[in-house]
């Protein structure tokens, strides 16, 4: 009988969004919960699964794996875009690639970020520990008025242009930088272009907001962060490798930036992380596209794409890569 993989359902909500009774009357289906140790873990548990349903990219899928699971026909990826999955691997060894759409990932993701934003200005959640641990105001260190400050946006595709609303609502002077941004595009955002460098220095809060590529990897790196103002802030809620990680690190524990992440090099981010444990820093678990209507869209097509597959009529087929 075909065996269904649904990977990483880390929040336990796969089965509540979707009917998942059509594909489980044709196949096993298998609910993955915790992360895999490793990748030698998913290969010796995904070894004898025909369909492989991908959550995001928790589980990274680099050539090394895809060549480890000889039975897998079809892969699902949530989205149409994945920078730490080898889909032309995948494709190149005759495993069907499916994808779905992103539901309202966009909203999600932008309103995370300005989440995050907000959390690392007034010390949101140093202040919540506080306030449950008895000592309410005492080891708050005073905010930080966002209006009249610069941000600035490494991207200014959907996310980032959404970002920047936000940052004009609040009353904030919005910059923009991308490899390809053009002035033109940035003032129809109704933000500002200008050089790299320029963002890095003058922004009070910086938000990065690119697709991870082999160009892209890295593009904030130690002169970006050594420009930073004195106690700016850093968000991240794209790809962790975007950002320098061993720069990063240095940044953060001097104190002389504050990191507001809600991506990492390593997820889940093992406790005893060092980032965990620098007071400069906001962290959530990948949030930003982990609400129910975005995963009601994600299931509901996954399950939809592996009957279509089943029925040896694939719909949503990604394309060549």
């Amino acid at each position: 009988m075909t065996r269904v993989a649904v990977l990483d359902d880390w929040q336990r909500v796969a089965r509540a969004c979707a009917d998942w009774s059509a594909l489980e009357a044709q196949a096993q289906v298998h609910f993955f919960e915790p992360a895999f140790a490793d990748e030698d873990d998913a290969a010796a548990q995904l070894l004898d699964f025909d369909i492989v349903l991908a959550t995001r990219e928790r589980t990274r899928f680099p050539r090394s794996l895809i060549e480890r699971l000889p039975a897998m026909r079809m892969f699902g990826l949530t989205g149409m875009r994945a920078g730490q999955i080898d889909l032309a691997c995948l494709q190149a060894r005759g495993v069907t690639v499916c994808y779905t759409g992103g539901g309202p990932g966009v909203e999600s993701t932008a309103e995370m970020a300005l989440g995050l934003m907000l959390g690392a200005a007034r010390s949101i959640p140093r202040a919540d520990a506080c306030v449950r641990a008895g000592r309410f105001q005492r080891g708050i260190p005073p905010g930080l008025v966002l209006a009249g400050k610069t941000l600035g946006l490494v991207g200014l595709g959907r996310i980032g242009s959404r970002v920047a609303r936000y940052g004009n609502a609040l009353g904030m002077d919005v910059v923009a930088w991308s490899p390809h941004l053009t002035a033109e595009r940035a003032a129809q955002a109704g933000v500002r272009h200008v050089a790299k460098d320029v963002l890095f220095s003058a922004a009070d809060v910086v938000s990065v907001h690119l697709v991870l590529s082999p160009a892209t990897r890295g593009i904030v790196g130690v002169d970006e962060l050594q420009r930073m103002k004195e106690g700016a802030i850093l968000v991240n809620t794209s790809r962790a490798p975007l950002v320098d990680a061993d720069a990063l690190a240095a940044a953060v524990r001097t104190g002389r930036i504050v990191a507001a992440l809600d991506v990492y090099e390593q997820e889940p981010l093992p406790a005893d992380h060092p980032l965990a444990g620098y007071p400069n820093t906001v962290l959530t678990p990948h949030l930003g596209y982990a609400v129910t209507e975005v995963y009601q869209v994600f299931y509901r097509e996954c399950v939809e794409n592996a009957l279509a597959f089943l029925a040896g009529d694939p719909i949503r087929v990604l394309p060549p890569q």
